[in-house]
């Protein structure tokens, strides 16, 4: 049985990662000339979400997760 919280945080923004094969399915998508709406849309991806990864993999070449800088 889920929670009013638990519910809420799956609605609400960064609530998990998507997964290797999400990833990896917008960038063949991206690179089958699809536009950001017709990958985000049966996927059930934000299209800000979708724009991030491409964006992300046109600059880094990659879709895994960078580790962050821990702080000093």
């Amino acid at each position: 049985m889920q929670t009013a919280s638990t519910n809420i945080c799956e609605r609400m923004g960064r609530s998990k990662e998507l997964s290797e094969f999400k990833l990896g399915t917008v960038i063949g998508c991206h690179l089958c000339n699809k536009s950001i709406r017709e990958i985000s849309f049966p996927l059930n991806i934000p299209r800000s979400t979708v724009s991030g990864i491409i964006t992300k993999w046109k600059q880094l070449g990659t879709t895994a997760t960078q580790p962050q800088s821990e702080r000093g």
